[in-house]
């Protein structure tokens, strides 16, 4: 005898309102335990729902294009008496609350019109809203007319809203019922930022900031043929993140070098001792990369300000390890997070690496994979270029960019010896770090980087 059950939405990070992208099975199809049910894509990363029992699809209860949080509906399945009897019980879904009704029609202050070249933009004032990680909000706020109700919107899009600093009392929704979504604050984030909305980004100290003109109007067809290609969802998501921290951090980057001439030596010396695992699979290539996330925990634990974030008044000085690295997919940069690096080998560190960026390229990273960052790497290396300013990633204080290394001549007090040099770009806050103190920390990097026994000292 057959039972009926329900499939729903596992835990999934604590993501709201995820879509649905993919439909991997259909009604009558037979499906195994943990087999994908459909696709989700959240902000950075893809995941499937799977099976939590083994069975005979026989609804599909969402179709592309909805939006599921953790607990809804994806399918009924029939699972065989037995099956069933040893299956787990399906997690009772959370009491769904009534959609709150859109707001009756009222006054309202106009909206922002675009501000034409060279006519005066009006000062508005920033509203503080202390408690946010890393750097003080900003919030768009005209003429301190706020709505009579809280704005209609998930709890995922309001944490993305706090997370830019937006005040959504400001934002118009467009989806269904006035609703507002992620796209409507990117958007208003975008105008703000090109001036299409006159909004001052307030500062560590609470003084006023940019007023810009309106980003210009170009109809390019009329200069040549051209293509329209949409922006991928990562590039509006970290858009949008990379023009607030390169607005509100005070960016300077301080650049050195580092002679790695006896690390390359041992990293190929690795590998050729590994060649028979790697070749097998059992060991991850070892890369510069490696050493360098280990090199830079033993500078981050000399230097504690740099394992830092700034949160309003206070400095937050962490006394864990977690290095992100910047990992080139076909959809843009993503940031998978090392966690506990200190307590890693370079060989764990280079095998957990690269299992990290294969989950990147293939889109399924997890969250919390992304998530708890101390310090970041972007490795330019394998591509080329001598320098460069990283921006920093927010809430973090510094970045570190590394370049291709080159085979230059170094004065040895004697003659000039061939000496294999890194490039290093440090981007810090410079209203936590000083230059002297930054200067300091690329130093002992390169130090560490040129002879690793310093780490031990």
């Amino acid at each position: 005898m057959a039972e009926l059950k329900e499939a729903r939405v596992p835990d999934i990070g604590g993501h709201d309102d995820v879509p649905v992208i993919e439909l991997l099975v259909k009604p009558g199809d037979t499906v195994a335990k943990d087999q994908g049910l459909v696709t989700l894509e959240s902000d950075k990363a893809t995941m499937e729902v799977p099976s939590p029992f083994a069975g005979v699809v026989k609804d599909v209860k969402v179709k592309l294009g909805d939006t599921v949080s953790e607990g809804g509906l994806v399918a009924i399945i029939e699972v065989a008496e037995a099956a069933a009897s040893e299956a787990p019980p399906a997690p009772t879904p959370a009491p769904v609350k009534p959609a709150p009704a859109p707001e009756p029609p009222k006054p309202a202050p106009a909206p922002a019109a675009p501000v034409e070249s060279g006519a005066p933009v009006p000062a508005l004032a920033p509203v503080a809203e202390p408690g946010q990680p890393g750097i003080p909000p900003m919030r768009f706020e005209a003429d301190a007319v706020l709505p009579a109700k809280v704005p209609y919107a998930s709890p995922a899009v309001r944490l993305f809203a706090r997370e830019l600093g937006v005040d959504l009392g400001q934002v118009a929704g467009t989806e269904r019922g006035g609703r507002i979504g992620k796209e409507d604050v990117q958007k208003f984030v975008k105008a703000a930022l090109a001036g299409g909305v006159a909004a001052p980004v307030a500062s560590a100290g609470g003084g006023s900031g940019l007023n810009l003109i309106p980003w210009p109007k170009v109809d390019f067809a009329k200069f040549g043929a051209i293509e329209i290609r949409p922006l991928t969802r990562i590039q509006k998501i970290s858009g949008a993140n990379l023009a607030r921290n390169w607005a509100m951090i005070p960016h300077v980057t301080q650049h050195d070098a580092a002679d790695i001439t006896e690390l390359e030596a041992l990293r190929a010396a690795l590998n050729n001792e590994n060649a028979k695992a790697i070749a097998a699979g059992k060991s991850g290539k070892v890369t510069m990369l490696a050493f360098l996330i280990k090199a830079c925990v033993a500078a981050l634990q000399k230097f504690p300000t740099f394992n830092a974030s700034l949160e309003g008044d206070n400095l937050v000085l962490k006394q864990y390890f977690h290095i992100g690295f910047a990992a080139d997919t076909p959809n843009g940069l993503v940031v998978p997070v090392l966690r506990d690096a200190d307590q890693k080998g370079v060989m764990e560190i280079a095998r957990e690496m690269g299992e990290l960026a294969a989950l990147a390229r293939d889109g399924k990273l997890k969250p919390e994979q992304m998530q708890g960052g101390c310090f970041t790497i972007s490795s330019l290396g394998g591509i080329g270029g001598t320098a460069f300013t990283p921006i920093i990633n927010a809430p973090e204080v510094a970045i570190l960019g590394v370049s291709k290394s080159e085979t230059k001549p170094v004065w040895d007090g004697k003659a000039f010896q061939p000496r294999l040099m890194l490039p290093l770009s440090l981007s810090y806050d410079h209203r936590v770090i000083d230059g002297a103190a930054a200067a300091r920390f690329t130093s002992y990097l390169g130090q560490l980087l040129a002879d690793l026994r310093r780490a031990m000292l």
